[in-house]
């Protein structure tokens, strides 16, 4: 099944591409391999999650954040790709966690990215992942997620 016909099937529609933030390019393409700049929370403009998760920000709704991040990873990437269906497989995932000093569950966050990435992708999903931690993010984001993908001919 195609990656944009399993989307269709979870009901799941990609945002718009979010605009960079700063001076670099949102997705960046080399070889077989599409590097994604850090993808805040963004849907319609706006931040769906804005501060320290374990005190401003549940668990809960960092998790959702994180998809959000994810959905706006696959959008770019597609964009850079020549569409959706070129992303082969999700490679590499680093998910940064606005946390409060107590709070130490930023697996379970960058989980929302994670199981998104494998109901869209199957076993091409699947992938190797790095969950940090951080005193702050831009824009104040709760979370932030880059991604490698591998590109299809």
């Amino acid at each position: 099944m195609s990656i944009s016909a399993r989307l269709k099937e979870l009901g799941l529609v990609l945002p718009e591409p979010p605009k960079a933030v700063a001076a670099y390019i949102p997705a960046l393409i080399t070889g077989h391999l599409c590097f994604t700049a850090g993808q805040l929370p963004l849907k319609n403009g706006e931040l769906v999650a804005q501060g320290r998760v374990g005190t401003e920000v549940t668990p809960d709704d960092a998790y959702q954040a994180a998809r959000q991040s994810a959905l706006n990873a696959i959008s770019v990437a597609a964009q850079a790709a020549g569409g959706v269906d070129r992303l082969k497989r999700v490679v590499k995932v680093v998910g940064f966690v606005q946390s409060d000093d107590a709070f130490h569950g930023q697996p379970g966050v960058i989980n929302g990215a994670s199981e998104l990435f494998e109901s869209v992708f199957g076993d091409a999903g699947r992938h190797a992942r790095s969950a940090v931690g951080t005193n702050a993010l831009p824009l104040n984001a709760a979370v932030e997620v880059e991604v490698v993908f591998e590109v299809g001919e």
